[in-house]
């Protein structure tokens, strides 16, 4: 069956001499991994720089059952960035949000909030002229509500602790090590209330801002099944180094 969808691009990898696996969040199919051979002259029509990371992408699948590699028949660019592609910071952020966003939806389903989400994130980034320093950990932490472990930020009083495992706050320390402690809590629970316009208010420095990048990928690895270490990590963590 031929699908027409929006797709986010995830990861490419070479397979054989002419062909890539790709891997697509896509609006109507959740994940969907396709293999597509690459023309080895310019003038093909499908061309690899459709394929980096985070891309969006409105495509043509041929779904056919249960198949691990589904055939891509048609791609077309959906919204062609204007500056990641050239903005060495904003190139790290997505690169490292493609690796992120990888492993959190390896197996999502058709989850068209989570998609709209990301698409309408990406395009924030790529329009936004300053002040995005802190947009990769706002991503993250709201990625959460769309997979299923947001925690509840009315049940925050001051003075609590985040029991991480829950997904919660609580007034006493757990009995595991899974948790963050008043003081980290409450700028957890300020993060939570952050959209991308107003996170250039929350004022941190390198260190703190390391701090909850490693709170944050700690948290998803406690909720999504077999989350690795992830590479790109390091690039990131040394962005806007002081």
């Amino acid at each position: 069956m031929l699908i027409k969808t929006r797709a986010i691009v995830l990861r490419n990898i070479k397979y054989g001499e002419q062909k890539i696996i790709v891997d697509l969040l896509t609006e109507t199919e959740g994940r969907v991994s396709v293999v597509t051979r690459i023309p080895q002259t310019q003038r093909g029509k499908l061309k690899k720089q459709y394929f980096q990371p985070m891309t969006l992408l409105e495509v043509d699948v041929d779904i056919r059952g249960r198949a691990d590699l589904q055939h891509l028949r048609d791609v077309r660019l959906s919204h062609p960035y204007s500056d990641i592609p050239f903005n060495p910071f904003k190139l790290s952020i997505t690169l490292f949000l493609a690796e992120f966003v990888y492993y959190s939806t390896r197996i999502e389903q058709q989850n068209s909030p989570l998609f709209a989400y990301i698409e309408n994130s990406l395009l924030w980034l790529d329009a936004c002229p300053a002040n995005y320093s802190n947009f990769h950990l706002v991503f993250m932490m709201r990625l959460s509500r769309f997979i299923g472990f947001f925690p509840n930020i009315d049940d925050y009083h001051d003075g609590d602790y985040f029991d991480m495992r829950a997904a919660s706050f609580t007034a006493h320390a757990p009995i595991h090590t899974y948790f963050l402690s008043p003081d980290e809590a409450a700028r957890i629970s300020t993060l939570m209330r952050m959209n991308y316009e107003s996170m250039h208010l929350f004022k941190m420095n390198h260190i703190d801002r390391n701090r909850i990048l490693d709170v944050l990928v700690a948290y998803y690895r406690l909720h999504v099944p077999d989350f690795p270490e992830l590479r790109s990590l390091p690039v990131v963590r040394d962005l806007w180094a002081e």
